[in-house]
């Protein structure tokens, strides 16, 4: 599931997308992507795409979500953490999910969510001290490209969102199928050369 509101961006939800949505060609059990929000209305990025979300967590019921993800938008560090609605969601399907994956400042969500308390965790390089004054409990990790904390891993986003979409897939299918994954979309994948913690 694909956490999308008002003034997400781009990068940070199609690079993982890219990623997850190709284990289909790759593995029968291939991850089924959707995208869901607080609204039926389409959502306008940050960049000004219009996109129609699969779900509301408000109106509809969910399919099951194995993998949360949460990528950066306009609000992530600050109206959209006053959002209860949207925190309660996050927090409740991320307790239930295997894995959660936040993407930039999607980060700020999950701690919001109380996610991240006694994990280690990572965001967008510009925004590391903001991070760190707004959640001080938290351990947090500069100049790497994801942490992978148990079920939690989190990103630095932008362009290096490929990479923990990529080594989540390498961890749940094999290096055979990120490595085809990555040849798709021309990216020579290598995790020995990606800067990243793995704490459990």
């Amino acid at each position: 599931a694909f956490l999308i509101v008002d003034g997400v961006y781009n990068s940070e939800l199609v690079a993982p997308m890219d990623v997850l949505q190709h284990t289909i060609f790759h593995n029968e059990k291939g991850i089924k992507v959707f995208t869901v929000s607080n609204q039926n209305e389409p959502i306008i990025t940050f960049e000004g795409l219009h996109i129609v979300p699969d779900y509301s967590f408000e109106t509809d019921t969910l399919p099951p979500i194995d993998i949360l993800i949460v990528p950066s938008a306009q609000h992530s560090m600050d109206s959209d953490l006053d959002n209860e609605k949207l925190i309660a969601f996050v927090r409740n399907a991320g307790k239930q999910a295997s894995y959660v994956l936040s993407l930039c400042d999607g980060a700020f969500v999950l701690a919001k969510a109380g996610l991240l308390d006694m994990h280690q965790c990572t965001t967008f390089p510009g925004d590391i001290e903001k991070f760190k004054t707004t959640f001080p409990q938290l351990t947090i990790h500069k100049d790497v490209s994801f942490v992978h904390d148990r079920k939690m891993i989190t990103s630095a986003g932008g362009a290096k969102s490929y990479d923990p979409a990529l080594y989540l897939v390498e961890l749940l299918y094999g290096k055979k199928t990120a490595d085809g994954i990555g040849k798709g979309l021309v990216i020579d994948w290598d995790l020995s050369t990606i800067k990243h913690i793995r704490v459990n």
